[in-house]
C-alpha cells in the first residue's frame, strides 16, 4: 500500500515539474515578442522565476521519491538507467531555461523567437521517449 502512494505522489511531482519544463520556454517566448514593453516583460520575468523555484521543488521532491522506489522497491533494469539518462536531459533543458530568463532579466538578449519555439518542442520528444521506457520497459 505504500509503494501505491509513494508512486502516486511521485507521478504527481513529476507532472508538475513537467508543467514547468514545458511552460518556462513559453514565457520566453512571450518576453522576446514583448520585448519594448517594460511593463509585460516585467511580469513575464516575475512569473518565470516563480515557475523556475516551484520546478526546482517539484523536481527534488519527484527525485527523493524516485530514490525511495529504486532503492525501497528494487525497480532496476537497462530501461530505467535510459530513462533516467533522459530525465537529466530534461533537467538541463529546464537550467538553460532558467539561464535565459535569468540573463534576460539581467537586460540580457534572448535567442530569436523561432529558436526558442524549437528549443520549446524539445521537451515533448524526451518526454514522450522517457513515457515509452516507462511503460514498455525494453530492455
Amino acid at each position: 500500500m505504500a509503494y501505491l502512494w509513494i508512486k502516486t505522489f511521485h507521478l504527481l511531482f513529476v507532472m508538475a515539474w513537467m508543467a514547468c519544463v514545458f511552460y518556462l520556454p513559453r514565457i520566453l517566448i512571450n518576453m522576446v515578442e514583448a520585448s519594448g514593453e517594460s511593463a509585460v516583460q516585467a511580469r513575464l520575468v516575475l512569473m518565470g522565476r516563480r515557475l523556475y523555484r516551484f520546478g526546482h521543488l517539484m523536481f527534488a521532491l519527484s527525485l527523493l521519491l524516485g530514490i525511495v522506489l529504486v532503492v525501497g522497491y528494487r525497480i532496476f533494469g537497462g530501461w530505467l538507467h535510459a530513462k533516467l539518462a533522459l530525465v537529466g536531459l530534461l533537467f538541463v533543458l529546464f537550467i538553460v531555461s532558467g539561464r535565459m530568463l535569468k540573463r534576460a532579466a539581467a537586460g540580457g538578449t534572448l535567442p530569436s523567437t523561432r529558436s526558442l519555439r524549437w528549443f520549446n518542442e524539445l521537451p515533448v520528444l524526451v518526454t514522450v521517449a522517457v513515457i515509452y521506457l516507462v511503460l514498455a520497459k525494453p530492455f
